[in-house]
């Protein structure tokens, strides 16, 4: 079993709106702090984002970085950030922010996991009504069990 790639401290709530910009470092730097990935994952993030979108729906955005900068990654974590005043994703609105780190091909199965729970809309409601961010832990952590 590898290790949590979710814990209580990647897992926030801001009850104010931000900018995808600053929401992208808010998640790059809690992948940080968690040892998952080093200073250049957030242009790694931005990279990405230029070339495709990681708007998902369902008021989703997973930013993540590039294959080429693999060596940003230290590690596989997630960061979980919602923001109940919203964020525009490029036009989009998004509550809900998940960064992924994922060593070799381990996240493609974090965001096949993502993908399904965000991909209900009761659970995406679910998830906006956690009132702690140990609340929405407890509703994610599901993913530590892949």
């Amino acid at each position: 079993m590898a290790r949590e790639v979710l814990s209580i401290g990647q897992v926030r709530i801001h009850s104010s709106r931000t900018s995808k910009e600053d929401a992208m470092r808010e998640a790059a730097d809690i992948l940080e702090a968690a040892g998952a990935v080093t200073s250049a994952y957030f242009d790694a993030m931005q990279q990405r984002e230029q070339t495709v979108s990681t708007y998902m729906g369902n008021e989703l955005a997973i930013p993540h970085g590039t294959n080429d900068t693999k060596s940003a990654i230290l590690d596989s974590a997630l960061s979980v950030v919602r923001y109940d005043g919203g964020v525009d994703w490029d036009g989009e609105p998004v509550t809900f922010v998940i960064g992924i780190a994922g060593k070799g091909d381990e996240h493609l199965e974090i965001l096949s996991q993502i993908a399904i729970l965000f991909s209900d809309e009761d659970e995406v409601e679910r998830l906006k009504s956690a009132q702690s961010p140990e609340e929405l832990f407890q509703m994610l952590s599901a993913v530590n069990e892949s």
